[in-house]
């Protein structure tokens, strides 16, 4: 008599059994994969923060560290607890609150603008200064426009989603109301995450390819009407075509940008080790993080970084490929898309492959506001995946 069914498993037996694979989630968990993900770039961002800002930190506040435990203070701890938080809570039971989403969006946008609340803190006005703490709206509304953008069209359908009157017509008036508030900062970086978030969302609910196609065309002539409007808008595209033209002036951060990448090599100068973050490249701790990364590790840790959030964009959307209901893959499929285009602007702005728009890296450049919003999203997926069967 044989007993096969009494056998050891093979090491190949378990790879090819779905509690192994990478594409399989046990009914009623997360997505412990892509959640990972999302970890390691936080614990790596954090890593990288605490050299990137030690300078600064030092020269402002006598303290290596102080900006460091500061992004954990008001932006990792507070942002953990909107994660859990958000990973229980039914992520259904948002698509009521579709119109407060909204209008909280707006109210936030308007009351930078108010004397004794707004601040600049940046040539933008964009910050609300509570005397206890401050924080930035627009990187609230990128989540809440999400919400909001999700519901609305879950609710009227594919087919309304299509129609010029129904579909491209409202929501170049909901996307058009949010981008003047930020044109009126002014905030391009910002806008142009935006107006990308909202057009990903539009896509995946039904869009026509026509009124993509229309919404590329005034998307391009608003951005040309802008630039010509301010003279440094003009000069820092015409200095990303020649970076060479004004290396002391207006090229002066893309060309220290170009010394930190390149300086670093294959295996970088060393963790610590910049040179450029003492006072030579501006926002070391904010939009050119990942030039020091790049000049302190190295090539290979830029390059695996960059892996990093491919796949968790690759993973993202095999979640909003897998929801079953709308409204769960629109969110799905706007937040992954907020991830992405933040990271693509940040990363091809620092190595020339597009204009300075100054645009933080997410996860990874400091801003309280910004990694709080940035998991507080990330508890969203947690909870959409718990929810879906499997993540392929």
């Amino acid at each position: 008599m044989r007993y096969h069914h009494l056998r050891k498993p093979k090491w190949h037996d378990r790879i090819r059994h779905p509690r192994f694979s990478l594409s399989y989630k046990l009914p009623g968990r997360p997505d412990y994969f892509l959640i990972g993900l999302i970890f390691v770039l936080i614990i790596f961002g954090l890593i990288a923060l605490s050299s990137a800002s030690s300078v600064e930190s030092f020269r402002k506040y006598g303290n290596i560290y102080h900006l460091f435990w500061r992004q954990v203070l008001r932006g990792f701890l507070p942002g953990m607890v909107l994660f859990f938080l958000l990973a229980k809570i039914d992520y259904k039971k948002w698509e009521r609150y579709t119109v407060w989403f909204f209008v909280i969006s707006i109210v936030l946008l308007l009351l930078v603008f108010m004397p004794g609340l707004g601040v600049s803190y940046s040539p933008a006005k964009s910050w609300i200064n509570l005397r206890i703490f401050s924080f930035q709206p627009a990187e609230i509304v990128k989540l809440l426009l999400i919400m909001s953008l999700a519901g609305w069209f879950s609710y009227r359908g594919r087919e309304m989603n299509r129609d010029l009157w129904n579909g491209l017509l409202p929501f170049a008036v909901m996307v058009g109301l949010i981008s003047l508030l930020i044109i009126l900062q002014p905030d391009l970086g910002t806008l142009v995450v935006l107006a990308t978030i909202a057009v990903a969302v539009y896509f995946v609910a039904g869009a026509s390819l026509l009124h993509l196609f229309l919404l590329l065309l005034g998307g391009i002539v608003s951005l040309a009407l802008l630039i010509l409007a301010a003279p440094y808008r003009l000069a820092r595209l015409t200095i990303f075509l020649h970076p060479e033209l004004d290396p002391q002036g207006i090229g002066y951060h893309i060309n220290q940008a170009f010394l930190a990448v390149g300086s670093g090599g294959w295996l970088g100068l060393g963790f610590g080790q910049s040179r450029q973050k003492f006072a030579y490249l501006p926002e070391v701790i904010g939009d050119s993080i990942f030039a020091i990364i790049a000049e302190e590790l190295g090539f290979f840790i830029a390059a695996a970084l960059i892996v990093t959030f491919m796949v968790l964009v690759w993973r993202g959307f095999q979640l909003a490929a897998a929801t079953d209901d709308d409204y769960g893959k629109f969110v799905a499929a706007g937040i992954i898309s907020w991830y992405f285009f933040q990271a693509f602007y940040n990363i091809g702005a620092m190595i020339g492959l597009l204009p300075l728009t100054g645009v933080p890296l997410p996860f990874i450049s400091y801003g309280g506001t910004a990694m709080m919003s940035g998991m507080a999203a990330a508890g969203i997926l947690a909870n959409i995946s718990s929810q879906t069967k499997t993540a392929r």
